[in-house]
């Protein structure tokens, strides 16, 4: 169903099973697939593709230009899954030719009222961006990975899977996987241990990955003194891989 009063592009691809509302205006270039809802005075541009069964919110802005001084125009794309909610006025803005031209959004995602995500970013599956959290250019956030609210991520920084910040987080370091940080810069504070819990880890596999924190935060040892403890671990122990990996991206230096 596409509402009279939506502006929608002869060019334009809306699968004949998507809801268009009111007011919503729809650029060339917008690919929306089978169930997706798109409430009113939402404003998509493209070249944009959304999947299946999206909830994309009022006053919503999708697929628009980067925010980069440097964009001049060029073709860039955004690509958003299935089963994603977007809330009121969340704003997702395309790639840039600097970086690979497109910015990615998961799967099974939930975005609060105003989140961000800027261009060329890479978000993975089953977030959760609370009210106001925002991720500058560049940024990579893995599956299950929350912000807190009015979290702010500085461009070029990766987030592992699992990790967390608690309200009003400064993050300018990459942050290991399944770590939980607070504060202005970010502090570690432990393991996300309740959200592992949640996601049906065993208490031996979370005390596994407890122990792999301390070695690397507690222990005073060098982070190559660490890796090389834990990459033994984690030939053993499959749960601490993605902590391992996540501990190799130096481009930025680590929370820690």
């Amino acid at each position: 169903m596409i509402h009279p009063t939506a502006l929608v592009d002869g060019d334009a691809q809306i699968h004949g099973e998507a809801d268009i509302g009111p007011y919503t205006i729809i650029g060339p270039n917008v690919e929306i697939g089978r169930g997706t809802c798109i409430e009113s005075h939402v404003v998509i541009k493209g070249p944009t593709s959304i999947g299946e069964d999206n909830h994309i919110f009022q006053f919503a802005s999708i697929g628009d230009d980067p925010q980069d001084k440097k964009y001049d125009g060029k073709t860039t794309t955004l690509e958003l899954g299935d089963r994603n909610t977007i809330r009121e006025y969340c704003t997702i803005n395309r790639g840039t030719a600097q970086d690979r031209g497109i910015t990615q959004l998961g799967s099974d995602n939930w975005l609060m009222a105003y989140a961000h995500i800027a261009h060329d970013c890479v978000v993975g599956n089953n977030t959760v961006f609370a009210n106001n959290a925002s991720i500058a250019g560049h940024t990579h956030i893995g599956d299950w990975v929350i912000l807190g609210g009015f979290t702010a991520v500085h461009q070029f920084c990766h987030i592992g899977i699992h990790a967390m910040t608690s309200m009003f987080t400064y993050v300018t370091k990459n942050l290991p996987a399944y770590v939980t940080v607070s504060g202005r810069p970010a502090v570690p504070r432990g393991v996300n241990s309740e959200g592992l819990k949640r996601r049906g880890f065993t208490k031996t596999k979370i005390q596994n990955i407890r122990n792999a924190y301390r070695t690397v935060y507690r222990e005073g040892l060098r982070l190559e003194e660490a890796l090389e403890i834990l990459e033994n671990e984690a030939s053993q122990h499959s749960e601490l891989v993605p902590f391992v990996e996540s501990l190799r991206y130096s481009d930025r230096g680590l929370v820690r």
